[in-house]
């Protein structure tokens, strides 16, 4: 995402999040460093030292906004949703339903109704494989996948293909971790292929994918595209409709909110085709000893109480980024990929992963002899948080030929300071592992 010019007018104030005036353009370090005061935890200090966080693309922290959200629900409003005629009960069910208002605009849905909240970005890919499967699946179909999804949005599709008899196949990318459009729709001219799957944002390799292109060339041969949003949705604005995608997901614990939440985006009228996914309370519409029937998209796909807390807290911290803006954060996230990109380059023996012409703060890297699990262990003596691994992303490793990265991934509270204490205490593992 590249930076773009902004006119005097465009730099006027619009909001505020803690007291602090933010303006249109990219944030300052100063307006970071006053973001970076709301999130707890990064007061903390870890083997002496201030903790450097740099796994936001595994989990974010929070800030007190949603802390104090949860507490507040949990100590005085705690109610279950929509059973029940007394205060607290009605209480909270305005303000679950509010959040999936909320939701639907922060993502530009049509309708709220297109908005289903599940356990994360895992459980709602589950769904749509499941549901998608038995309703739309059958021996011959294909399914298309890329080559750098991570296992949430592989191993549902794989395990349809294995159980309805279809064929799952693989859209390959290049060495600069870019997809190859022309075997896209070489694939697609099979005339068989139901459903396209791809990550928006490769969490290894930090690649925007095209993912409207892809839609509309999918849709030009009936097949349906679901866009795995969990790295996107919390680092740039999400127009589902612009996007024309079918389906999109997300989870609450990568955009700043609480665990054990997250989101499905479906159009309306592919919701409707799908069966349901759970049975139980708040899906049903008639339960008679010889038959069930259910109710409309959303709640038919909600069965059970909720997760009540963590929705509200969802919103408060969707409320919290669009109080920022989304748009000065990609900005300002990509002044740190550019600054981490060329730093990084710079170190004797270094292999960054991943040169698409268009990418997010993901930065995933192998020093030169060094194994990644010990590149993160040694950086964590220096206070600093990366992820090491596979990053559930085993046939992209395949592809890369390694077995595992060490990878560091931003967010708006990190600064340039955290980038230079990573590359310090990089300089360091290379000469305790010489």
């Amino acid at each position: 995402m590249t930076a773009s010019v902004l006119t005097p007018a465009q730099n006027s104030v619009i909001t505020s999040v803690s007291g602090f005036q933010f303006s249109t353009s990219s944030l300052t370090q100063a307006e970071v460093l006053q973001l970076k005061a709301d999130f707890p935890v990064l007061a903390e200090t870890v083997n002496g030292k201030s903790l450097v966080y740099l796994d936001n693309g595994a989990t974010t922290q929070k800030p007190w906004a949603v802390i104090n959200r949860l507490n507040q629900f949990y100590a005085h409003e705690n109610g279950t949703v929509r059973r029940g005629v007394y205060k607290l009960a009605e209480g909270a069910t305005t303000a679950f339903d509010a959040v999936r208002e909320q939701v639907a605009g922060f993502i530009n849905a049509k309708s709220s109704t297109e908005i289903v909240f599940v356990r994360g970005c895992t459980e709602a890919i589950n769904l749509v494989a499941t549901t998608f499967g038995k309703a739309h699946l059958q021996a011959g179909d294909e399914i298309l996948v890329t080559a750098m999804e991570h296992h949430a949005n592989f191993v549902p599709w794989q395990q349809v293909y294995l159980e309805r008899g279809c064929t799952l196949k693989v859209i390959p990318m290049s060495d600069a971790g870019e997809l190859d459009m022309q075997a896209y729709a070489h694939l697609l001219q099979s005339g068989k292929v139901k459903l396209v799957g791809v990550i928006h944002v490769s969490n290894v390799l930090g690649t925007i994918n095209p993912v409207a292109e892809m839609a509309k060339m999918a849709h030009a041969v009936g097949a349906k595209i679901l866009v795995d949003g969990a790295q996107s949705a919390p680092h740039m604005p999400i127009d589902v409709q612009a996007l024309d995608c079918d389906f999109f997901t997300f989870s609450g614990h990568k955009l700043y909110g609480p665990t054990g939440v997250g989101v499905l985006y479906g159009k309306y009228e592919v919701l409707e085709t799908l069966p349901p996914y759970q049975f139980g309370g708040d899906m049903i519409d008639v339960v008679s000893l010889e038959k069930t029937t259910f109710l409309a998209p959303p709640l038919r796909f909600e069965a059970g109480t909720p997760a009540i807390a963590q929705v509200i807290g969802l919103g408060t911290a969707i409320g919290y980024l669009q109080a920022i803006g989304l748009e000065r954060i990609a900005l300002y996230e990509e002044t740190l990929r550019q600054q981490a990109t060329d730093a990084l380059l710079a170190i004797e023996g270094l292999t960054l992963y991943g040169q698409a012409k268009h990418k997010a703060a993901v930065c995933s890297f192998l020093l030169e002899g060094i194994h990644a699990f010990d590149i993160g262990t040694l950086a964590d003596l220096e206070g600093i948080a990366i992820r090491t691994g596979h990053h559930c992303a085993q046939p992209l490793m395949k592809r890369l030929n390694v077995s595992a990265t060490a990878r560091a991934t931003f967010g708006f509270y990190n600064t340039h300071e955290d980038i230079d204490r990573l590359v310090v205490a990089l300089h360091k593992v290379i000469k305790l592992c010489k």
